[in-house]
């Protein structure tokens, strides 16, 4: 995946032919470890590909997989349909947290201070 964001981010940096260098340069830029497999890898499916073309293929793929969850309320824009079932999800979860938050801030004082 590091392989394809650093082709992406050099793509988005106007570079619109990045090469194995290029790649090499990013990952050194943030101190990534460089896998000079999958970089080969990755320029040898991408070979006289538009990128463009490619992420239209994998969104296809992608929405074909999708069984109507959430992903795809987030994806197609909302429209409020995910909202009422995100709310008791958050709910329960700050409801766990406080319950939590009693039980390990006693101290062993047992609510002296409460």
């Amino acid at each position: 995946m590091k392989v394809i964001a650093a082709y992406l981010l050099a793509k988005l940096g106007g570079n619109e032919n990045p090469s194995v260098a290029d790649l090499k340069k990013i990952f050194e830029s943030v101190g990534a470890e460089i896998d000079q497999e999958k970089i080969d890898l990755f320029f040898s499916l991408i070979k006289d590909r538009d990128v463009t073309e490619l992420i239209a293929v994998g969104r296809e793929k992608m929405a074909a997989l999708s069984s109507g969850g959430p992903a795809v309320a987030v994806a197609s824009g909302g429209g409020g349909g995910a909202a009422p079932a995100a709310e008791p999800a958050a709910a329960e979860s700050k409801k766990k947290e406080e319950e939590k938050e009693e039980s390990e801030d006693d101290g062993g004082m047992m609510s002296l201070f409460d």
